[in-house]
């Protein structure tokens, strides 16, 4: 008699004949679950179109799961992949975090030799250098634009446009000139220099650092006025990149005012004079004060006159005007033991140049004005 076959894998343990003969053929509960084909009933295979078996969808559904989840973990690591790539590959440094400097000012009084000219702000203007300088912001020009190594030509104007705005509002603008205001000037700052602004105008000293005539050019509207609203202005706006991050700009500008005594009686026309004052600013602006409008101003070496040396210009300017004389005194004393803020203490003495020759073009009719000069 011929037995069964082995089953496909391990023979059973027990010798052939009884129950024991079947066990290996004896599917457990696990097996069944595990299994992708069902037999169907005797009832469904009554159907003429139904099958013997059917799929079971649970190790599919399963495979599919794991299939969604690979699918997006590979998306996740190629969008990590990518991102620490373009970070790497960026051309262009992360910006550095950098604090505005503090404010280095000197203040120069110009002392006339002798008494201060007088006359209308017209012929004034004509015989003095400022006759050939334009009037106002027009004076204040930009120099020929090109990119730096790591800024465009876009950046590089809008850093010459906030200083030259900078120098409108501090040098021209007349509510800053009489005092009545500084928003003009403080609205450009950087905040890191702003607190050092608030105390040079609201308690200014001679100490280089808290000198209100740092920031802005003005005067005592109790005693002085301007004769003219058009201020002449010339100068130059220079710019160099001094960090992968950083601007500087550099203006040199000398404005000349007329400017009257204040008086509630007659006026006279003849009773103006002029004050000639020259701003050298130092500027510089980092990428975020090019997109927020804003600058640090770094130095400022003013010279302003007529004035007499001992006059105090921490808080404003103290012009002579039509007539008068500087006093005998000189700039304040300094005493080289003392401790703390040291006073500026300078003085110089105010030399006009003559007025620009007339353009020849005018011909020999202009050579014989009594307003020409050799």
């Amino acid at each position: 008699m011929t037995g069964r076959g082995e089953p496909p894998e391990n023979p059973p343990d027990e010798p052939a004949g009884g129950e024991d003969e079947y066990r290996s053929l004896v599917f457990d509960e696990s097996f069944i679950r595990a299994a992708r084909l069902q037999e169907f009933s005797a009832q469904e295979r009554m159907g003429d179109h139904a099958l013997a078996v059917r799929s079971l969808p649970g190790r599919a559904a399963r495979h599919g799961s794991k299939a969604a989840i690979a699918l997006v973990l590979l998306i996740a690591l190629a969008f990590t992949t990518a991102v620490y790539i373009g970070f790497r590959s960026n051309p262009y440094p992360p910006p550095t975090v950098r604090r505005a400097e503090p404010l280095k000012a000197t203040v120069v009084p110009l002392a006339p030799r002798g008494a201060v000219p007088g006359g209308t702000p017209a012929a004034l203007y004509e015989a003095s250098p400022a006759a050939a300088f334009r009037s106002g912001g027009e004076g204040i020009t930009f120099p020929g634009i090109r990119r730096t190594h790591s800024f465009s030509v876009s950046q590089i104007t809008a850093a010459l446009t906030t200083a030259k705005d900078y120098l409108v509002g501090s040098s021209l603008d007349p509510d800053v000139l009489s005092g009545a205001s500084t928003r003009p000037v403080e609205r450009l700052l950087d905040p890191g220099q702003t607190a050092q602004f608030d105390r040079s105008v609201n308690s200014p000293a001679d100490d280089g650092r808290h000198s209100a005539t740092g920031w802005l050019v003005r005067f005592d509207p109790a005693t002085v006025e301007l004769a003219d609203p058009n201020v002449r202005v010339k100068g130059t706006l220079a710019y160099a990149e001094v960090g992968a991050d950083t601007l500087e700009v550099v203006s040199d500008h000398t404005f000349t005012y007329a400017l009257r005594p204040v008086g509630s009686g007659p006026r006279s026309e003849g009773d103006a004079s002029l004050f000639t004052v020259r701003r050298e600013l130092r500027f510089q602006l980092d990428r975020e004060d090019l997109r927020l409008h804003r600058l640090e101003v770094r130095t400022a070496q003013v010279q302003a006159g007529p004035q007499s040396c001992s006059a105090d210009t921490a808080d404003s300017l103290v012009p002579l005007l039509a007539g008068q004389r500087a006093d005998d005194r000189g700039p304040a004393g300094t005493d080289p033991y003392a401790t703390g803020p040291r006073p500026t203490a300078l003085c110089g003495t105010l030399v006009v140049s003559s007025a620009p020759a007339r353009n020849s073009a005018q011909g020999p009719a202009a050579d014989a004005s009594p307003s020409a000069r050799p």
